[in-house]
């Protein structure tokens, strides 16, 4: 039987590419754009990415990365992202991959083969390299399972869980075993940034969240803000921000969005989410909701 080529896996995500990026498998995005975008921001969670075709620009914490066709990226962490495609076509459109990363996964994994140790300083959250060739099977099973809906509860875990176990063992593992140490800066981070992203809307309190990660609140600030690029209140307005762009297409009022994510004035939400997004709410809802009408009319 022959091994895959790296252009089996192009077709199968041209085949099942969103504009949205939404699949109905949990974790994975697979997505389209077919033209050069504007620069967009989020929240990158643990993850493994890729790009099947086009280039993207990005600045991953204060790290910048040029990733195009055939490359992957994996964070670490949960890291802020400014990111814009710049190379991109309807006749050859910019294609991606992104799946979140279990951290309880790779622990485990880890935990079944002792000889798989990997010494880690912690110091980066990200890395970018050429997609190994024994990535190509497991992403075309788990993109592919998108034609069987029924096999995704049983099937999709298992493939994600042999995705981890591949990468553990290409030029990723040294930085995805970092998930794995509890007594790392990162990974102790990542137990506030959790707790930010589950709890948005709630009001911050840093020595809450400082003992979250075992740290003293001085050594905590320094430590968030090596990890993320940020202090712990721009984390949190950003992911309200993005939880707010998420709601846009389907709210009826800006007022509510606004509100539902932790913002007491409307006026400062207005004013942060055009500075960030370089949109008003509103346009930026209406832009939205053509996608999301464009995705829907491909899918009839």
């Amino acid at each position: 039987m022959m091994k895959p080529k790296f252009s089996d896996l192009l077709n199968v995500m041209e085949r099942h590419a969103r504009y949205d990026y939404v699949t109905p498998i949990d974790g994975l995005k697979v997505g389209r754009t077919d033209l050069p975008s504007e620069v967009g921001h989020s929240i990158y969670q643990p993850s493994f990415g890729l790009v099947g075709r086009g280039v993207k620009e990005m600045m991953v914490a204060e790290t910048p990365f040029r990733y195009a066709a055939g490359e992957s990226l994996l964070c670490a962490a949960d890291v802020p992202v400014t990111s814009q495609v710049t190379e991109a076509s309807p006749s050859a459109p910019y294609l991606a991959i992104h799946l979140d990363i279990d951290p309880t996964v790779v622990a485990d994994l880890l935990r079944q083969e002792s000889g798989l140790r990997p010494k880690t300083d912690g110091a980066s959250v990200a890395g970018k390299h050429t997609l190994d060739p024994d990535l190509y099977d497991p992403l075309i099973r788990l993109v592919s399972l998108l034609e069987r809906p029924r096999d995704i509860p049983v099937m999709a875990p298992l493939i994600r869980r042999e995705i981890t176990w591949k990468l553990l063992h290409t030029q990723h593992g040294l930085l995805l075993s970092q998930l794995a140490f509890a007594n790392g800066h990162a990974t102790r981070i990542n137990r506030a940034t959790a707790w930010i992203r589950e709890n948005y809307a709630e009001t911050l309190k840093i020595p809450d969240l400082a003992s979250l990660a075992s740290m003293s609140v001085p050594s905590f600030h320094r430590h968030f803000k090596a990890v993320t690029s940020m202090s712990p209140l721009q984390f949190q307005k950003r992911v309200r921000l993005q939880e707010a762009r998420r709601g846009l297409s389907s709210a009826s009022a800006i007022s509510a969005v606004a509100y539902e994510v932790g913002y007491e004035s409307l006026s400062q939400f207005n004013r942060d989410y055009r500075r960030l997004f370089n949109l008003t709410p509103s346009d930026d809802a209406a832009t939205l909701r053509a996608v999301l009408s464009r995705d829907h009319g491909q899918a009839r």
